[in-house]
């Protein structure tokens, strides 16, 4: 019998079963339940709370709105959003990139689609370790070249990942770019939370034959929880994957 406790998990969530809200302005996409959508069997996982995919028409985007006690990752897909908050913060974040907010005792921010096209991206929820503190914003560039056949850290609530964006929670967040037949391998510690989405291309993920689980597809947009153990992923077609690693 397999021990599902110890051995490594997929629970793949394909695109299609994802909730759906589309506001003319905003296609969305929620791996997990959120605003209108509500699913008991997707609540979060770990400290991971929302994922977010959009879609915002040219010219649009979210008007000023409150946070508290949570940390926002933002990873823009194709296009780039404007970003505005009332620290006084003002900042353009392009495709491949990233930006982070801690919203600590609380923010209100914007987050406006200026090009003059769709711009998409991942919003990324995750539970703080603590709540209050003062709230920070940051932005980064993550060329997709230095991360090609490997992970990159692109934020980071742990010392030593001085190159990532820091957030105040127990999870990296990473990204890896892989051509069509190169493969990497994560491990998942015991007791941790990962969450695999690719942004483009098409992988297969393989827990390992003593996980009792055989090897998947996972499409562009799929979504993915992995339980601890170590996964092989291989690219089928040329791919770019967002993973999140949380407690």
């Amino acid at each position: 019998m397999i021990d599902t406790q110890t051995k490594p998990k997929i629970d793949r969530r394909t695109f299609e079963t994802l909730g759906h809200a589309d506001h003319g302005w905003l296609n969305a996409r929620h791996h997990f339940s959120f605003a209108n959508y509500h699913d008991p069997r997707r609540m979060g996982w770990g400290s991971i709370r929302v994922w977010n995919d959009d879609e915002i028409a040219a010219n649009s985007g979210f008007p000023p709105h409150p946070h508290q006690d949570m940390e926002i990752i933002t990873y823009v897909r194709t296009g780039a959003i404007t970003h505005q908050d009332s620290m006084g913060n003002k900042g353009r974040t392009g495709a491949g990139d990233v930006q982070v907010m801690s919203a600590g005792t609380g923010v209100r921010h914007a987050e406006y689609n200026l090009e003059p096209e769709t711009t998409t991206l991942f919003q990324i929820w995750i539970l703080p370790r603590e709540r209050g503190g003062q709230p920070s914003w940051g932005a980064k560039p993550f060329p997709k070249g230095d991360r090609g056949g490997r992970f990159v850290t692109l934020a980071s609530g742990f010392a030593g990942d001085d190159d990532a964006l820091p957030i105040r929670a127990d999870a990296r967040v990473l990204g890896a770019s892989l051509k069509a037949g190169e493969r990497v391998t994560y491990e998942v510690g015991e007791g941790r939370h990962a969450y695999l989405v690719p942004a483009v291309g098409v992988i297969e993920l393989d827990p390992g034959s003593e996980s009792g689980v055989g090897a998947q597809r996972i499409d562009a947009r799929d979504g993915v929880a992995l339980s601890g153990g170590s996964y092989t992923i291989t690219a089928i077609e040329d791919a770019e994957i967002v993973l999140v690693d949380a407690d």
